[in-house]
């Protein structure tokens, strides 16, 4: 069976679907691409005029976008069009983590996956390519199969029997540099069953990527690198954060241990910088799916094990809401605190298990007034994390937050100003104006070690930052 590609369909218009689809039909300008979702409001943001509000922010994206959409790169809720001419289907929706039934807590819910799949089966022509891009369990290519061949499809003059060939093509962008991931990855991983069809899928990557950077592997060993990739990132993570910890109660300087650690070329420094923890939708969904999975085939010590580094994770952003709490003379309740960065991460807008929410909430809890500012994440996400609260007197000695849209008035009147996403104009603040308008005794609580210390410490302000074992008592 020879395949030829011409039409290609996306289920889903998120985080992956969209700039993935859109690097695709960029980088294959005689290639059609229909991005097909159900969520109106998103299609609709995806075709707006004005670029600076697509749905996604990402560096590079809105560029691409504005040479591709209308031309071969296509937004639409016509979800049977698209699946119907297609010649190769990308399933790219959500899988969240089930919060009830068997494995609630842990396993992923592929709900979304599983109408796909019926979808696919109902309008798709025969001899079709689908292409799990979604972040899913092992075996789950098994699950689609089963649906795609026991689906039966009907109309007024036959029952037509239909070949579908399933492919595992997981994403590993990391959301802030998401375009430069797709231009210049390190890998493009492609497991299946089928040669003709995983060359198909090969033959749209090597238009710009070398060959030898494309894996083929079977269906299982592709489902489970993607779960393995996020764990190994996270748990570097939560393995330098545990040291920052260390750091701070021994003279040590976590900046200095990092750099000492990362320069060992069998380590490298990806991934060791200390922080307030990590977010996104991968790490933490995709650990307790490797949880889920140990504990299923009853490697219960390797589930543990998983398990401990989403432990530690909480454990680093519970610390630093204790640290916040002692400093200011162990009490917030009516103290301003404003928060600059709600993003998980610095170059995207995306919250989700963001550092930011859990921290909030606590400090919430403590009966602080909340400032928050970010330069991408807007205030309806932000009540969307946090609760319809606003800037009014508290209840229940509980806190309140207010979003604001300009840093500097963040500080007005503020106790204290907690640093928690790596935007790069944090880096560049005035502190001198800073420091005229915060109520004194005036704190910076910097959890990224990116802000300028020695213009706080000129300023007056007192400084607290990660890992580092001279911080004020």
């Amino acid at each position: 069976m020879e395949f030829n590609i011409k039409n290609v369909c996306c289920i889903g218009a998120g985080y992956v679907g969209g700039p993935s689809m859109a690097m695709i039909s960029y980088k294959n300008p005689l290639l059609k691409v229909n991005v097909v979702d159900l969520d109106e409001d998103r299609i609709n943001h995806w075709n707006q005029e004005d670029l600076n509000k697509l749905p996604i922010f990402e560096p590079g994206l809105k560029e691409i976008i504005k040479k591709c959409r209308n031309k071969n790169l296509f937004f639409t809720n016509n979800v049977e069009d698209g699946i119907s001419k297609a010649d190769m289907i990308f399933i790219c929706v959500n899988t969240p983590t089930k919060i009830k039934g068997l494995g609630a807590g842990q396993a992923s819910d592929l709900k979304w996956i599983e109408a796909s799949a019926r979808q696919i089966a109902k309008f798709a022509k025969s001899n079709t390519i689908i292409i799990e891009k979604s972040t899913i369990p092992v075996k789950t290519a098994e699950t689609i199969k089963a649906i795609l061949t026991n689906t039966k499809t009907t109309n007024s003059e036959k029952i037509k029997s239909k070949n579908f060939y399933v492919l595992s093509n997981p994403e590993f962008l990391s959301e802030g540099s998401a375009i430069e991931d797709l231009s210049n990855p390190d890998r493009v991983l492609i497991g299946g069953e089928n040669s003709k069809a995983i060359e198909a899928l090969s033959n749209l990557y090597t238009k710009w990527i070398p060959s030898e950077k494309i894996i083929k592997t079977n269906l299982w060993s592709s489902e489970l690198s993607k779960l393995t990739s996020n764990a190994f990132l996270a748990q570097r993570i939560s393995s330098i954060n545990s040291i920052s910890a260390l750091c701070e109660v021994t003279g040590a300087n976590i900046n200095e241990v990092s750099r000492a650690v990362g320069s060992d070329n069998r380590i490298n420094s990806k991934f060791l910088k200390a922080g307030p923890g990590f977010g996104g939708s991968c790490f933490k969904k995709d650990i307790l799916n490797l949880v889920y999975l140990c504990n299923f085939y009853g490697l219960n010590e390797v589930a543990k094990y998983w398990e401990s580094i989403l432990d530690l994770n909480i454990w680093q952003q519970k610390r630093i809401t204790s640290i916040i709490v002692n400093n200011l003379f162990g009490t917030l309740t009516g103290k301003n605190i404003g928060i600059l960065g709600f993003s998980f991460k610095a170059n995207t807008n995306d919250t989700r298990e963001s550092p930011a929410i859990n921290i909030c909430k606590d400090l919430i809890e403590e009966g602080a007034n909340l400032k928050i500012y970010d330069p991408k994440v807007n205030h309806k996400q932000i009540e969307k994390d946090l609760g319809k609260k606003v800037y009014l007197e508290g209840t229940n000695n509980s806190g309140t937050w207010k979003f604001f849209d300009d840093l500097y008035k963040v500080s007005i009147d503020s106790d204290a100003l907690v640093v928690l996403t790596e935007w790069d104009e944090f880096s560049k603040i005035d502190w001198s104006i800073i420091s005229r308008s915060m109520r004194s005794p005036s704190w910076i609580f910097d959890t990224r070690n990116i802000t300028n210390k020695e213009e706080i410490k000129k300023n007056g302000i007192k400084l607290w930052e990660i890992g580092v074992s001279n911080n004020p008592s």
